[in-house]
């Protein structure tokens, strides 16, 4: 039989995902590019579901069906994107193309990878043939939030036999490993009261900065893996304190009462989040027993007042590198680029976080990252890019994958 020829067209994942970062996406708002999605997929002649992940919020779910009797795919990327982050100096919103980087927030994480894994799936439709399997598309909400798309996905019952997630470990890196990630808050209490008679007050801020240093200092329990060497580790993200449960800022004269942090802590295969938490508490109940006044409280998630906070745990991920998946796409990455993976397993420093992927794994579905790369909205002015070139190999690795695991009918 005459394998059917994939073309891939270098302008379709660069002006999808040009479309793609013309609209804001951050969480918990990314019902807009869902929109869009079910539209441009819809008029190619996909199986189309526009799934509320909650009120009012929703994700795009494509299927291009299979003639039955082959292994179904998933390609699952997210449309919900980072915040902006201070001393950008382009236009966010406006996609630009400079030599072999396309520039626009949004796009390393993940527009590109979507964009790239929707050319995929339009060239095995356009080269003619039917898969015997389904493939589909999943573009998920929430995954900045802990996978909310994803793990709404999956409770929905929804499964595939396999799965390959874009995100931008950059070509050749076939990423197996991953970290977990768990979100909590930490209030330390007060006794507010007028500066006039501070002696009787307890301010929840100065309590808060021994918080903090506690935080720095706490000894986890866990077992060291070589190949995330940096793990565990802990960042305070974010700080509020003021009176009331409100943190009303506008009362200077008053003593505050509040004070919270958001901590983020990742960690490694073997610990959980309930270890995470028991740790922190032990850093933390020396400063009670030392101090009467000390007050404090973990609240897993943080509040939901905290608008996008991340709800969900995702734990770490670790897929044997002998998957048929993982062995599928190191078969055609070669077959197109004409080189093996650089790599089967953990990617650093990416590998010390962690992505859908983890949902996938739980729920028995073998998975990888495997996707175009780019540069971090840390990496100065310029903002977020993916590599153009890389988009376009991508798609035709996917492409391929598409065809051997699905099978042609």
């Amino acid at each position: 039989m005459t394998t059917p020829e994939i073309r891939i067209d270098p302008a379709a994942p660069v002006d999808l995902a040009g479309e793609l970062i013309k609209i804001p996406s951050f969480c918990p708002d990314e019902t807009p590019v869902a929109l869009f999605l079910h539209d441009y997929l819809s008029d190619r002649g996909y199986q189309v579901t526009l799934q509320e992940v909650e009120s009012g919020r929703c994700q795009t779910i494509a299927t291009l069906k299979g003639a039955g009797g082959g292994p179904s795919l998933m390609f699952n990327g997210h449309i919900d994107i980072n915040s902006l982050t201070r001393g950008g100096k382009r236009d966010p919103w406006t996609p630009v193309v400079e030599g072999d980087r396309l520039y626009g927030h949004g796009v390393q994480n993940m527009k590109g990878g979507v964009a790239s894994m929707i050319t995929a799936a339009e060239a095995v439709r356009q080269s003619g043939v039917q898969l015997r399997g389904d493939l589909v598309l999943a573009c998920v909400a929430g995954e900045t939030q802990g996978g909310e798309g994803t793990h709404h996905l999956m409770e929905s019952g929804f499964r595939t036999d396999m799965a390959v997630l874009p995100e931008p470990f950059g070509m050749g890196n076939l990423v197996t490993v991953h970290g977990g990630i768990v979100h909590f808050a930490v209030h330390a209490y007060g006794v507010t009261g007028h500066v006039s008679k501070i002696e009787e007050t307890v301010n929840a801020v100065e309590q808060m900065t021994r918080v903090i240093e506690a935080l720095r200092n706490v000894e986890f329990t866990y077992t060291p893996r070589a190949d995330l060497p940096a793990l565990p580790r802990l960042n305070v993200g974010s700080i509020i304190g003021g009176r009331g449960e409100g943190y009303v800022l506008t009362e200077p004269p008053y003593v505050p009462d509040l004070c919270t942090v958001i901590v983020d802590v990742h960690f490694v295969p073997g610990q959980t989040a309930d270890s995470v938490i028991a740790d922190i508490r032990r850093a933390l109940d020396p400063l009670k027993a030392r101090d009467p006044r000390f007050d404090y409280a973990i609240e897993v998630p943080p509040p939901a007042f905290f608008k996008g906070c991340r709800r969900l745990v995702m734990d770490p991920l670790d897929v044997p590198a002998d998957a048929a998946i993982v062995q599928a796409v190191a078969r055609n990455h070669e077959k197109v680029t004409g080189s093996p993976p650089n790599l089967i397993g953990a990617h650093l420093p990416m590998s010390y976080s962690a992505g859908d992927s983890c949902w996938l794994w739980k729920h028995g579905i073998p998975c990888l990252h495997y996707g175009p790369g780019g540069g971090f909205l840390e990496s100065g002015p310029d903002g977020s890019y993916i590599f153009i070139s890389e988009m376009v190999q991508c798609a035709e690795v996917l492409a391929h994958t598409a065809m051997d695991v699905c099978g042609t009918a």
